[in-house]
């Protein structure tokens, strides 16, 4: 009898562990671990789970999912954290900002008000604007910083060469950009109306040129505002990489065409993230800073010149405001470029490589899934 029932009694031993592998079988895969590229990149103990961190930065390196991430940097409380590169790519290598340019253009617009050579609230100073009754002779500094002048000004066009950042770097505005950006007339009164603009951009830089030197020489303006950028902003803040082009006119191209190594872009938005200094020492008013990262009364999600993480009238957003503190902004580039401040979470982050259009939407995500690990103060 005993001999019998031992089959039955060991088969009923044995389904508390078949139930286990049956319920294990229904469980999630678990994560995989993280890189060791990304694991060796976080330089010192974070204040955060350092795998989650990691994994994390694995999936901003996921070529399928977001393109080419040619460089990443975290720096919190000042010190870096984390700094990884694509293959090809290293703290010597100098990258492309794109838009990202926009931001250092209005910061030297900041300089030259602060100095009193510009007024943020009078009209623009363009000379192609001066003529009586000319309605363009109303659009202030503020509203060219803010994308709200009413030019004409197509930033996208289909074809794309009829855009006007096309027409501006490419073909016929090309040797003066200015030139051309000045000469769009008016398709709203301005202040009325917000639309991102490259060519406001180049307008500020030539305003910028015509502040800083009254030579309508070419090599004379290049050399006056290369030596501004240079004395003012880019060695007191210590970056020391950055390349500025100009066009034939000798105007900085201040909507794109700036140059530096991930680590000199990172000094930019730890400088921003400081309001404007840099260990102690105030480089730029602070209020002027404060300017730059308030919010636009016709587009809350773009301040001056830098963007906000608040969703724009049409719902859209370029941040990520259910993820991160209303307090962070970014200079965003073409291609995926970014530099994100978060002064609530003391942290700043710049990614920089080339992303496709239909991928930026994943990016952007995995980028505000990145600075959402961080606690806020």
């Amino acid at each position: 009898m005993a001999k019998r029932c031992l089959p039955l009694i060991l088969t009923l031993l044995a389904l508390p562990s078949l139930a286990a592998c049956g319920n294990g079988a229904d469980r999630p895969e678990p994560p995989p671990p993280p890189s060791n590229a990304s694991l060796q990149a976080i330089a010192s103990e974070p204040p955060i789970d350092k795998v989650d961190l990691a994994r994390r930065m694995d999936r901003l390196f996921d070529s399928e999912a977001v393109g080419e991430t040619r460089a990443l940097l975290v720096m919190h409380a000042a010190e870096m954290l984390a700094e990884r590169y694509g293959e090809g790519y290293g703290r010597d290598t100098k990258f492309i900002g794109w838009s990202m340019t926009k931001c250092v253009t209005g910061v030297m617009i900041g300089l030259l008000t602060s100095d009193g050579r510009l007024r943020r609230d009078e009209a623009a100073p363009v000379d192609a604007w001066t003529r009586p009754g000319d309605p363009r002779g109303e659009i202030t500094l503020r509203q060219l910083l803010q994308m709200r002048s009413g030019l004409r000004h197509a930033e996208n066009a289909d074809p794309v060469y009829l855009s006007d950042p096309a027409r501006m770097l490419f073909l016929e505005g090309r040797d003066d950009m200015a030139r051309y950006a000045e000469a769009q007339p008016l398709k709203a009164e301005p202040g009325t109306y917000s639309e991102y603009s490259s060519a406001s951009s180049v307008i500020l830089a030539d305003i910028a040129a015509r502040a800083i030197t009254h030579s309508k020489d070419p090599a004379r303006r290049r050399q006056a505002v290369a030596s501004f950028l240079r004395t003012r902003l880019f060695d007191p803040v210590g970056m020391d990489s950055m390349v500025p082009e100009f066009d034939a006119s000798g105007t900085f191209i201040g909507s794109s065409m700036l140059h530096g190594t991930a680590r000199d872009w990172g000094k930019f938005g730890e400088f921003l993230r400081h309001g404007g200094s840099v260990r102690g020492a105030q480089i730029i008013p602070r209020r002027w800073i404060e300017f730059m990262r308030a919010r636009s009364p016709r587009n809350p999600g773009f301040g001056a010149h830098l963007w906000l993480n608040r969703r724009s009238p049409d719902g859209s957003a370029n941040l990520f405001p259910e993820a991160a503190p209303p307090s962070v902004f970014a200079c965003i580039g073409h291609l995926g470029q970014y530099v994100i401040g978060s002064p609530d979470q003391k942290l700043t982050v710049v990614r920089l490589g080339h992303t496709p259009s239909e991928q930026r939407d994943e990016l952007r995500r995995r980028l505000g899934d990145l600075v959402a690990l961080f606690p806020r103060n």
